[in-house]
């Protein structure tokens, strides 16, 4: 290989990872049960950011595989429980959250994510809040 090559390859390789700006990023989710007396405010990291995308005028001339629409997604993610206040005895007071731990680009995986961002929902309370640092 040559060494113009070499340099053309790593500089490719340190400009694909530093335009794709996906890292954790901080989070407050909202939650709140019927029963329970309190909105609980919960801080966490999410995954967010920019991934470089390929996609082609020519989409009907290239195969699927040389397309790549990339998301910001999860790596390494591990999962906390919250204690919401307020709740009665007969009511399960509690909330499993996911807390990114790394990100990355690639495919979203629905098994984990929602794919799909809705513009419709809110993230607000409606009951007295409760502040969570986790």
């Amino acid at each position: 290989m040559s060494p113009f090559f070499l340099m053309s390859l790593l500089f490719g390789l340190t400009v694909g990872q530093a335009a794709s700006l996906c890292a954790p990023s901080e989070y407050t989710i909202h939650v709140e049960k019927q029963e329970c007396a309190y909105c609980l405010a919960i801080n966490t990291t999410i995954c967010a950011g920019f991934c470089m995308t390929r996609d082609s005028n020519g989409k009907k001339l290239l195969l699927k595989s040389a397309l790549s629409q990339n998301v910001c997604t999860y790596k390494e993610m591990l999962y906390r429980t919250a204690l919401i206040p307020g709740c009665p005895h007969h009511t399960i007071p509690y909330y499993s959250y996911p807390v990114a731990v790394s990100c990355k680009c690639g495919k979203c995986n629905t098994d984990y994510s929602d794919c799909v961002r809705e513009r419709v929902r809110t993230n607000y309370c409606t009951k007295p809040q409760k502040l969570c640092n986790m």
